[in-house]
């Protein structure tokens, strides 16, 4: 069968990227056309995202990719979640903020105090994260002026469009979608003094959004149509992750790691709530049963700390190979410690952690780097093992995804932690998953529920990382 082209907009915590998916009913090949930056930037009112040059990098790239294929059929878009733009008469209003702002602390207190934890749970099933998208509406000054608040990808999705929609996988992170209707919750919302007309339709993974509107179509140099996708990075890349088994694990891993299983039905027990396990949506309804742990930011933020440090670029390949040479028992710290969420002098914050703990600081930076790596990895290890136990399965394999799984170091410290094998790959599984919902959409793969999965598993071979016995 002859492949049919389509376009994914992977939109990144630090970086984006438009690809061109080329897919034929047993095989997919991704080539990358632009990738561009992405980051905080610091405002006079706190952390923002750049969406401006966000969106232009994002137009200038689609119009690249029509012009090297112009056989592309459709555009999708996924991004990070829980990060929103206000819409006023059909313009955003200022800049979106950034998920790592503080202002979202006084919004925690809050809602809390008008709903417990406890009922937001057994409501909408999210683990507790102080950045979640209810707790930025309630402290959003410009709520209540808002004609629409639509999440980074749908926002994206309404200029090119024209179309105001909320993709089901992204609007779960919100808290306002109803865990067990997958509908939103306007109850909850009202009690929270959000007001529903700025909660737009909701569509499902599949579903044509719209096409674009001419004046788009006339910079991009095609007119296409928008399909949603698993909007949310996350969603897309687990839809790609091919799963050796139903009892396999899950790490899409980079800025964060989210570390989790596939189930069918929500998981809303004290002991999930207790262990802030989230149950967000998936590509056809299923549920992903996870826990964020922070991932590679915690060496992104450090090479860039010792960067500035020194005047000049790190390098981080060499730093990664002289690590695997570090031989013996290094610290650990706890990876997901709030302290070391926000920008900022990481290896500082490691450092003072290790030293609360009464742990000897590495003194040289392939010995940090390791702590660093085998701490994530040790934080993995504990996410993979809480989730079979929440959810009464037992763990036979982790499949790491992303960016995270060319960083063999910490797949390797991944195995020996778990005592799992782990398959490593695919590194684009966010826009293979992108890609490959635009192709069922189009007709070009099958509508069985593991058939982007079995494309996947016959295009990439994974890298198997086996456990080996710690010596320490």
């Amino acid at each position: 069968m002859t492949a049919r082209a389509v376009a994914a907009v992977d939109l990144g915590a630090t970086s984006g990227r438009v690809v061109i998916g080329r897919v034929s009913a047993d095989a997919v090949e991704l080539e990358l056309v632009s990738r561009f930056p992405n980051g905080p930037v610091e405002r006079e009112d706190g952390l923002h995202w750049d969406f401006d040059a966000l969106y232009e990098n994002v137009i200038a790239g689609l119009a690249e990719a029509v012009r090297r294929e112009p056989a592309i059929e459709s555009i999708g878009i996924d991004s990070w979640a829980v990060d929103y733009g206000l819409l006023r008469d059909g313009e955003l209003v200022g800049e979106p903020f950034h998920y790592r702002d503080a202002r979202t602390e006084r919004g925690v207190a809050e809602v809390h105090e008008i709903v417990p934890v406890e009922e937001l749970y057994r409501r909408n099933g999210l683990q507790f994260l102080s950045f979640n998208t209810l707790y930025q509406y309630r402290v959003d000054r410009d709520l209540d002026d808002a004609d629409a608040a639509l999440l980074i990808p749908d926002l994206i999705a309404y200029l090119l469009t024209g179309r105001r929609v909320a993709e089901r996988t992204n609007a779960s992170t919100t808290g306002l979608l109803d865990v067990r209707t997958s509908e939103w919750d306007l109850e909850l919302a009202e009690r929270l003094g959000i007001p529903s007309r700025i909660l737009p339709e909701l569509v499902s993974p599949g579903e044509t959004i719209a096409r674009l509107r001419p004046e788009v179509a006339s910079r991009i140099g095609a007119d296409l149509p928008v399909i949603a996708v698993g909007s949310h990075d996350t969603a897309s890349a687990v839809a790609a992750a091919p799963l050796s088994s139903p009892h396999a694990a899950y790490i899409s891993c980079g800025t964060w790691g989210l570390v989790g299983l596939e189930l069918d039905e929500p998981a809303l027990t004290d002991a999930a709530r207790a262990a802030n396990f989230t149950n967000e949506l998936g590509v056809d309804g299923r549920i992903r049963f996870l826990h964020n742990v922070t991932g590679l930011w915690l060496l992104s933020e450090t090479i860039r700390a010792w960067g500035e440090d020194d005047g000049a670029t790190v390098d981080l390949p060499e730093l990664l190979a002289d690590a695997t040479e570090v031989t013996g028992e290094v610290p650990l710290f706890d990876a997901n410690d709030a302290s070391l969420s926000a920008p900022g002098d990481m290896p500082g914050r490691i450092a003072a952690l290790l030293d609360a703990s009464g742990a000897e600081v590495p003194g040289d930076r392939a010995a940090f780097v390791r702590t660093i790596l085998e701490s994530i990895a040790d934080a993995f290890a504990d996410a993979v093992r809480t989730a079979g136990e929440l959810a009464g399965r037992a763990v036979d394999s982790i499949h790491i995804v992303g960016g995270g799984s060319l960083n063999r170091p910490l797949c390797q410290a991944t195995a020996d932690r778990s005592g799992l094998p782990v398959l490593a790959g695919p590194v684009e599984a966010t826009a293979l998953g992108n890609v490959l919902v635009q192709a069922r959409a189009l007709g070009v793969v099958s509508n069985d529920r593991e058939a982007l999965r079995t494309v996947v598993a016959r295009s990439e071979r994974p890298v198997r990382y086996d456990p080996r016995q710690l010596t320490f």
